[in-house]
């Protein structure tokens, strides 16, 4: 019995001694884990940490090349903005809306309050629509410049925009050619007739006509010299036949439609409508909604949509006729603009700002097709500055 009580109690030290060795290897156990996994969030930290360094580097960077390329980033609009539904009038009623503002008179403030009044009131929904919305283009900012190159603007217009088609380094309707043989057919001719004076008839009476006819070559060339266009213009009308005094009068229908449309996008006040020599009314705008703006320089903002404005005629004719003819004068405009910028403007960003003004004339006038073929009917007519608004705005 002794033994048996002695073999007892060495069994129980036993399992006492294995009880007490195993805690602390389960300790040890449970202190790895906890290590580990330390370890392995500390890794996820440091890889979260990484990635958001390098989305914060990668954003950085964007908004540098972005900056570069003169397409900065707008900051994230904080509240959304209701569209107003505008209501649906006839171009009469449109024209009754705006026949009491004197276009005329080319008062920009008086303008600019009326129309902006009947903006707000949701009579008008075109006006400045460039300025506060895409006017009906795919681009939300479409006043918003940037780098255009030649390549780039051919390709985003499918080819009809150019170099080319613009009239940079096009022909004229004048050429050279037209100038060589004019004064040539003016030099033979006096001369020949001057000849002819002396020979048949009386003596003092044909030295007087050869004298005055040999002044005839030299008054050709002083106010070719002083004056081409008048020269030019006379060639014009004298070489073209009906049919192409009906497709020029065409061109400046369009050529025109082409400017007021985005001059009423861009919510430029009209300084002048007159008729020209072809009896065709063309239109000028203020430079800004204070007017001639006299005195100071000119904004980025306010250069960026006299570029659009000014370009807008030329990319008209182009779209219909595959070259521009009538955009020089809008060139030599554009070029004084630019020297009025309170920033200065360099060659090649000249450049890209008038190759950009293209662009996003291209694209108001796409983009509101009807509206401007509507505006080249109410041309072609002759109609008002209250008319050709009801043009755009009204809607049958």
């Amino acid at each position: 019995m002794k033994f048996l009580i002695a073999l007892l109690a060495l069994v129980g030290s036993s399992h006492g001694f294995t009880a007490v060795h195993t805690r602390p290897s389960m300790v040890s156990n449970a202190s790895l884990r906890s290590k580990n996994s330390f370890l392995k969030m500390s890794s996820v930290d440091d890889e979260v940490a990484a990635l958001r360094a390098a989305a914060q580097k990668a954003r950085e960077d964007a908004q540098r090349l972005a900056k570069e390329l003169g397409k900065e980033e707008m900051a994230a609009p904080t509240a959304v903005v209701e569209k107003k539904e505008i209501e649906k009038l006839s171009p009469t009623e449109i024209k009754e809306l705006v026949s009491t503002i004197e276009f005329e008179a080319g008062d920009a403030e008086a303008q600019v309050s009326s129309l902006d009044s009947l903006a707000e009131s949701s009579k008008l929904g075109l006006w400045k629509a460039a300025t506060t919305s895409s006017a009906n283009t795919n681009s939300p900012t479409p006043l918003r410049p940037y780098p255009v190159s030649l390549n780039f603007l051919e390709q985003r217009t499918g080819g009809k925009i150019t170099a080319t088609s613009l009239g940079v380094g096009g022909e004229d309707d004048v050429s050279l050619d037209d100038f060589k043989y004019a004064t040539l057919f003016v030099l033979g001719g006096s001369s020949v007739t001057g000849v002819a004076a002396l020979a048949f008839l009386p003596e003092n009476v044909g030295a007087t006509v050869c004298y005055l006819v040999a002044l005839i070559p030299i008054l050709f060339l002083a106010i070719g010299s002083s004056a081409p266009a008048f020269i030019a213009g006379a060639i014009a009308s004298i070489k073209g036949t009906d049919d192409e005094m009906s497709v020029k009068q065409d061109r400046v229908c369009r050529h025109e439609a082409g400017h007021f449309l985005c001059g009423y996008l861009c919510g430029l006040p009209v300084r002048s409508y007159q008729v020209n020599d072809l009896g065709y009314p063309c239109v000028e705008f203020h430079p800004s909604s204070e007017g001639a703006a006299m005195g100071r320089e000119l904004s980025s903002e306010e250069i960026a949509v006299l570029s659009v404005v000014a370009m807008s005629g030329s990319v008209a004719e182009a779209l219909e006729f595959g070259e521009a003819k009538g955009g020089e004068n809008d060139l030599i405009e554009l070029s004084s603009i630019f020297r009025r910028s309170k920033e200065f403007i360099g060659a090649e960003k000249q450049q890209d700002l008038t190759r950009w003004g293209a662009l996003a004339a291209y694209n108001m006038i796409i983009s509101n097709k009807d509206k401007y073929e509507s505006l080249v009917t109410a041309f072609r007519e002759k109609k008002s500055v209250a008319e050709c608004i009801a043009a755009i705005e009204g809607q049958s």
